[in-house]
């Protein structure tokens, strides 16, 4: 598969391409779900409450779904973000982009390039590429076997490019 470049001519050929994405185990129908059950829980024990005489206690079980309900909104938000990665015999590009939609993308040419888990035997490790003094930490939201898994791909995809040249 090649990339195309902007005038439109045939560019270099992709030999790695990830798309890391964090990853949400509640879909938005559960989130749905989830949120009518505890306002359903909710209203039936206000009303519990209400018919005590202890009235007040309404508006805290109120306030406690609306901070549930905007902790699962950011969280969702947040899960919007996402990073790219795209390894040619001449560069590797990696692009993220956050929850707000701003970019940012740095380029590393794959002949000088280190892929580093660091620590390199802790339980959570960080991966990160390395290259000419500068250090780029990748996938902060996988979970470490996953981190793990990458860096090996990642790795096997950068010696086949070094075999290459």
């Amino acid at each position: 598969m090649s990339q195309q470049s902007p005038d439109g001519a045939a560019a270099e050929e992709l030999i790695f391409d990830a798309v890391l994405t964090p990853h949400r185990s509640l879909s938005p129908r559960g989130f749905y779900l989830l949120m009518a059950a505890v306002a359903l829980l909710g209203f039936s024990l206000g009303l519990g409450f209400f018919l005590i005489g202890a009235w007040p206690v309404i508006g805290f079980m109120g306030l406690e779904f609306l901070l549930l309900f905007l902790a699962f909104r950011v969280n969702y938000r947040r899960g919007s973000s996402c990073e790219t990665l795209a390894l040619t015999r001449q560069r590797l590009e990696v692009r993220r982009i956050d929850h707000r939609g701003r970019a940012q993308s740095w380029s590393f040419q794959p002949y000088w390039l280190r892929v580093e888990l660091l620590p390199p035997h802790g339980p959570d490790p960080q991966l990160a590429l390395t290259s000419h003094g500068r250090r780029l930490i990748i996938g902060r939201f996988l979970a470490p076997a996953e981190r793990i898994s990458l860096a090996e791909a990642l790795q096997r995809a950068i010696l086949r490019t070094r075999a290459t040249v």
